[in-house]
């Protein structure tokens, strides 16, 4: 019989089980031993096994069973962990007064009482608290030494209404009074002066729930330009001739002719506007018909046919007519070269229908040609529009000695009179250059009424309209509009000096 280890086992079974219950309680020989089962510590019940970061601290031992924990003298406080003794301050570098206890830095201190504010009452003489100014002392009020912004009002009055459109506090209701010593409302003590400011102090806050909102103003705007109610800008006493010119293009001679034409219909003034630009675009902006065939300003320079034989109405707006310019006006300039008084040709054209408007605009085409020399000499004034850019600048001092040699030889009664800042962009320092030098040389002949950038302004001649009726509430008419009422005013201003 063999044995697990392959081993012959004399004597059969029984001696077999007799060796290994022998052998259970002997060792087993040296060179067997490392054939043994090996030895596992005896099963433990399960139990859940905790994360180590998920395990209780270590807890300081307590004390051996039985023994009481000694308790510390009766008003004698703990003394803190050395770990804790609070670090010495360091040495200030700011003298300290003699005899003035410091505060250690890791000792809370007490909070000093809350003071309450000084305020101005009715009992102080006139006159307001400013920075730097203690208040008169008054019994019962207690003052601070150091200098104090007095409140207008104090804080435990409630703040009165706002009558609206003025920012300005409302009156009191007979009887209604405040926790102060005045009525809530107006203080009796300051005097108001017209301006509306109290005193010294700045005009009273104004909240944003007071002011219209943008929609709001955009219809103001609107029914000021549109004006349904008919009122009249002061018309002149005679027909104003004015050209729009400046040779450099794209300034906005014709968005400007275009627009303050309008705004002065609008507003009771009959006006005409010649289009001289063979581009036509005064025509296009007034959405009146200038193709090939349509009797235009050529006819007249050319063929000598009445201006009231051209003239067309513009739709839409009552006082408001235009003589339209066709491609044919293109050739006109080589066809006058020699013809006699070729300078003349318009003022002769525009003569006779003089005594029937108030306001003749001649939009120029940017060129200094024979166009541009006939517009200057049937006009009595001139309107530079200036783009707020340098090369704008160029074209101005080219301009004035052409207006100085027509005023010399043909036009006498020629001047300047109105100078218009146009696409004007506030956001560069360009713009303001420019325009103090245009204001510093032109002096009050430049208008107040800026043009800005506007968008509107140029969507409005792709639908054959001029920004006062595509857009009225936009900023670009609103500043024609002021544009056109200052021109109107001065207008009258002069009358008035005369």
């Amino acid at each position: 019989m063999y044995d697990e280890r392959g081993l012959t086992v004399p004597g059969g079974r029984a001696a077999y089980e007799g060796w290994g219950r022998a052998s259970a309680d002997a060792p087993l020989h040296p060179a067997s031993q490392q054939h043994a089962a090996p030895q596992y510590p005896p099963a433990q019940p399960w139990a859940p096994q905790m994360p180590a970061w998920q395990q209780p601290a270590a807890s300081v031992p307590p004390y051996p069973a039985g023994q009481p924990v000694p308790p510390y003298p009766a008003g004698q406080p703990v003394p803190p962990h050395p770990a804790h003794q609070p670090v010495p301050p360091a040495e200030s570098a700011y003298p300290v007064s003699p005899g003035y206890p410091q505060p250690h830095p890791h000792q809370p201190q007490p909070s000093a009482p809350a003071q309450p504010i000084p305020r101005f009452s009715d009992a102080h003489p006139s006159g307001p608290t400013g920075v730097g100014h203690e208040p008169h002392p008054v019994e019962g009020e207690p003052t601070a030494p150091y200098p104090v912004i007095t409140p207008r009002r104090p804080l435990t009055e409630t703040v009165p209404d706002v009558v609206p459109g003025h920012g300005r506090p409302a009156e009191p209701d007979p009887g209604s009074a405040g926790d102060g010593d005045s009525p809530v409302g107006h203080d009796p003590a300051v005097q108001d002066d017209p301006a509306g400011h109290d005193g010294d102090f700045p005009p009273p806050y104004v909240s944003r729930e007071t002011d219209d909102p943008p929609l709001a103003q955009e219809a103001q705007r609107a029914v000021a330009i549109l004006n349904p109610s008919g009122e009249v800008m002061p018309r002149p006493p005679q027909c104003r001739v004015i050209c729009v010119a400046n040779q450099k293009g794209g300034v906005g001679k014709t968005t400007t002719a275009v627009n303050l034409a309008v705004a002065l219909a609008l507003h009771g003034n009959r006006v005409l506007v010649i289009d001289l630009d063979p581009q036509g675009n005064a025509s296009t902006g007034l959405n009146v018909p200038h193709h090939a065939g349509v009797p235009d300003v050529y006819s007249c320079l050319i063929d000598l046919t009445p201006l009231a034989d051209v003239v067309q109405p513009v739709e839409g707006i009552p006082n408001l007519s235009c003589v339209p310019a066709t491609l044919n006006l293109a050739g006109a300039e080589i066809e006058l070269v020699s013809v006699v008084a070729r300078e003349s040709r318009l003022r002769r054209a525009i003569e006779p229908v003089i005594p029937e408007y108030d306001y003749i605009f001649i939009d120029c085409p940017p060129s200094l040609g024979l166009l541009t020399v006939n517009a200057l000499v049937a006009a009595k004034e001139v309107l530079i529009p200036i783009q707020c850019e340098y090369y704008a600048l160029e074209g101005v001092q080219a301009l004035t000695d052409n207006i100085a040699r027509v005023r010399a030889f043909l036009n006498p009664q020629l001047e300047i009179s109105t100078v218009l800042l146009t696409m004007y962009d506030r956001r560069t320092r360009l713009a303001d250059a420019v325009e103090q030098d245009v204001r510093a040389y032109f002096g009050d002949r430049v208008l107040r009424a800026v043009v800005p950038r506007n968008v509107r302004v140029s969507e409005a001649p792709s639908y054959g309209q001029s920004v006062m009726t595509y857009d009225p509430g936009s900023r670009g008419a609103m500043s024609y509009y002021e544009a056109a009422k200052e021109i109107a005013e001065r207008s009258a201003q002069q009358d008035r000096d005369r």
